[in-house]
This record gives C-alpha cells, sequence and structure tokens, in this order.
C-alpha cells in the first residue's frame, strides 16, 4: 500500500512538486540579483557619485565628463550583474530540465539497480 501510495505521489503531484520547486528556484534568483531594479537604474551614475557643476566652462565640462565616466562605471557593472544572473538562471533552467526529465525514470531505476545488485 506504501509503494502504490509513493508511486501516485511521485507521478502525480510529486513531479508539480518538483516543477514548482525549480520555478521557485529561478524566482528567487531575480530577486537576490536584484534584475527589476538593476534594469531601472542602468544608466544611474555609480553609487550616485556626481559632480556639481562650477562656474565656468571648463567646470561644466569636467563635471559631464565625470558624471558620464560615473555613469559608464555603473553600467559596466550593472551589465556585468545583469549577465551573471542570466547565466546563472540558464544553468539552473538546464539543471532543472533534466531533473523534469529523469524524475519518471527514478523509481525503475531504483527497482533495476535492487535487481541487478541481487543478481551478481
Amino acid at each position: 500500500m506504501l509503494a502504490l501510495a509513493l508511486f501516485s505521489w511521485w507521478y502525480g503531484s510529486g513531479w508539480g512538486y518538483v516543477s514548482k520547486k525549480i520555478l521557485t528556484t529561478i524566482s528567487r534568483i531575480s530577486e537576490s540579483f536584484s534584475v527589476k531594479l538593476l534594469l531601472n537604474s542602468l544608466f544611474d551614475p555609480w553609487h550616485r557619485i556626481t559632480t556639481e557643476t562650477g562656474r565656468g566652462l571648463a567646470a561644466h565640462f569636467q563635471a559631464a565628463i565625470d558624471n558620464t565616466i560615473s555613469r559608464l562605471v555603473g553600467l559596466v557593472v550593472r551589465i556585468f550583474v545583469l549577465i551573471s544572473a542570466l547565466l546563472l538562471t540558464v544553468i539552473l533552467l538546464i539543471i532543472g530540465a533534466i531533473q523534469l526529465i529523469l524524475w519518471p525514470l527514478i523509481p525503475p531505476a531504483i527497482v533495476v539497480c535492487i535487481i541487478l545488485g541481487f543478481t551478481k
């Protein structure tokens, strides 16, 4: 009776449980890397470091250059973090797909391994 309940769960709600866990993990990656926030602030200055404009044309140009460099640094760092999040998401999607494909094969594999263990 217990074996029947196990197989019923394994091929029924267990498969859905594993699918949900995979999607939850991918969602947590998005939250951990703050993907939405990074995309919204992609061109913001790095750590809000900005230079105030002073008097004169040279001071305006210097402030513009400093602010542009700060924005470029912020852009590059945010892009690297987004690429890392994307790579981790793709890796977990591949692992999750393999897990879902192998999920129905695990119980028969256990039985085959037990039988092969007794025959040798």
